[in-house]
């Protein structure tokens, strides 16, 4: 087939570096920008064959995400917006992989397993610069936009507008006037309650919070430092430096008190965080966000009289406080999956309403079909009294505003804003709805990862054997303990998480834990040495 002997010939201006092996993963393929010139061109061949399979429109993501500058990344989109299959990352990898002698034999196995018609037309959305315009010409490319923003397009593609206009003024005024809605019910705000001070780490979600800015009025007041303006991308700034470092990113000038944000390079993180009086920092992460706006649409669903359960997923890593709170003050379902924004997508979907956040701050919430068809025969119901009318307005108003497809620091940071301006609070009170315990985490080198199993959402090890035991009548030696140990899924070595009561007690149970992995996964170099 001629089509076959042009994409041959194509690929060759596109040679696999050799000796590289990457894996596609919860973010696609992630390296140095230097080995993905082939990743680019392969992976434009095959969202071609997932559009033709789905007859459905797929977006291609073009990002370094939270990584330094000088990396890069790329990640197929599914029709609903939603990432691609486990079944197709697998078929990403074979084809990044394939040595050019054999790219053509995967690329029919591909069309011979899923049995795709080749004459279907394709549709594809690309964000970034394809390779080669023999890819282009089978794509819509829209230049600039943040992964969320890509993920809404295609979900608004496939829906034929049912979710939205699928261009990025349709997602501005969509999320935009679904904000001002739910601040009209929040009385009396004053300038001070409407500022916010946003960290846009040098990315693309500086540039598009400028664009959204006028479409938000005078409801809110962005001071935007990080801008793109100069200094480099997540670089001592965003969300993941935040998180880690625990500490204000650079270039940002925080008032005691003042509520301040950071969103990631591509715009699908977001961590909030502030200083007290005494100059602490106060970090607000996934966990605390995930409890905010469960805890707010808990509260709706009570004064709407509409029993629809709500749950919030979490991994191994969520903060102990934060669990506690959910189920036993607030009561909550709460469930734990195994880490990977996939595991915990995959498990929300399972209840009338799932919030998920991972405490990096990716999240978002899922409404099933049922429940907004609820929610909204409760909107039209002439029969409701006032306050069960205010209650379903706001739900209403609060799905219009949530980017379902997907975390999205924007669509996030705007939902944080409205729930503590609907409910009257500042950082301070939002943060002192529970108090983190203390906690450590540590990593421990071994001679190979796979030596330890887990099971239990990865919070108990069924291998090496002895190992668990350990843990367990460690953990028993301090008071609101608990530890967990679970392998990378990029290299080789163990992971640690250990919280009790006291930052010391956290420290010294973490470190135990790592000795005990060291002797007993296999671990190499020298042993772990106690942190203080």
């Amino acid at each position: 087939m001629a089509q076959f002997e042009e994409v041959s010939q194509k690929s060759k201006l596109h040679p696999k570096p050799e000796g590289l092996t990457l894996q596609y993963g919860t973010a696609g393929f992630r390296t140095h920008a230097k080995h993905l010139d082939h990743i680019m061109f392969r992976m434009g061949l095959l969202a071609t064959l997932r559009s033709k399979k789905t007859k459905s429109t797929i977006g291609v993501m073009v990002t370094a995400s939270h990584n330094p500058e000088e990396d890069n990344g790329v990640k197929l989109i599914d029709p609903m917006g939603e990432m691609v299959t486990a079944m197709w990352e697998g078929y990403a990898t074979q084809l990044a992989n394939a040595e050019q002698d054999s790219l053509l034999k995967e690329l029919k196995d591909i069309i011979e397993k899923e049995d795709i018609n080749m004459s279907e037309p394709a549709s594809v959305y690309v964000v970034g610069l394809p390779t080669d315009m023999t890819v282009q010409r089978l794509m819509n490319y829209y230049g600039l936009v943040t992964t969320p923003q890509l993920h809404y397009m295609v979900c608004c593609c496939n829906t034929h507008g049912c979710y939205g206009s699928p261009t990025v003024e349709g997602y501005y005024q969509k999320l935009s006037q679904a904000f001002l809605q739910l601040t009209q019910n929040a009385l009396n705000r004053t300038d001070d309650q409407k500022r916010l001070l946003v960290d846009g780490a040098n990315g693309i979600g500086a540039l598009k919070m400028r664009e959204m800015e006028p479409f938000l009025r005078s409801e809110m007041q962005v001071v935007l430092s990080n801008d793109g303006s100069s200094g480099k991308l997540n670089h001592m700034c965003g969300a993941d430096y935040v998180k880690v470092q625990q500490k204000a990113p650079q270039g940002m000038n925080m008032g005691v008190g003042e509520r301040c944000c950071s969103f990631d390079g591509d715009a699908d993180r977001i961590v909030y965080y502030y200083t007290d009086s005494k100059g602490c920092f106060h970090l607000l992460d996934g966990d605390k966000i995930a409890t905010l706006i469960s805890t707010y649409l808990k509260e709706l669903l009570t004064q709407a009289g509409l029993n629809l359960q709500i749950a919030v997923v979490q991994t191994a890593y969520a903060n102990g406080s934060s669990t506690r709170y959910l189920e036993d003050v607030m009561k909550v379902t709460v469930c734990c999956t195994k880490t990977g924004v996939k595991h915990l997508h995959h498990a929300a979907q399972e209840y009338d309403i799932g919030v998920y956040f991972e405490a990096n701050g990716h999240g978002t919430v899922l409404f099933s079909k049922a429940a907004q068809k609820q929610i909204q025969e409760l909107v039209k119901d002439p029969n409701s009294n006032d306050e069960r009318k205010r209650a379903v307005k706001l739900l209403e108003s609060t799905i219009n505003l949530i980017n379902q497809t997907v975390g999205d620091a924007i669509s996030d940071m705007l939902v944080i804003e409205a729930v503590l301006a609907i409910r009257g609070m500042s950082a301070q009170d939002w943060d002192a709805i529970y108090t983190d315990l203390p906690n450590r985490q540590l990593k421990v080198t071994v001679s190979d990862r796979r030596v330890i199993d887990t099971t239990d959402a990865e919070r108990r090890a069924v291998s090496p054997e002895g190992l668990q035991d350990t843990i367990d009548s460690l953990v028993k030696k301090y008071k609101s303990a608990r530890s967990f140990v679970r392998p990378s899924g990029t290299e080789d070595v163990v992971r640690v998480y250990a919280e009790a009561d006291t930052q010391e007690s956290a420290d010294s149970l973490a470190h135990e834990v790592s000795l005990a992995v060291y002797r007993l996964a296999g671990g190499i170099g020298d042993e772990p040495k106690p942190l203080h």
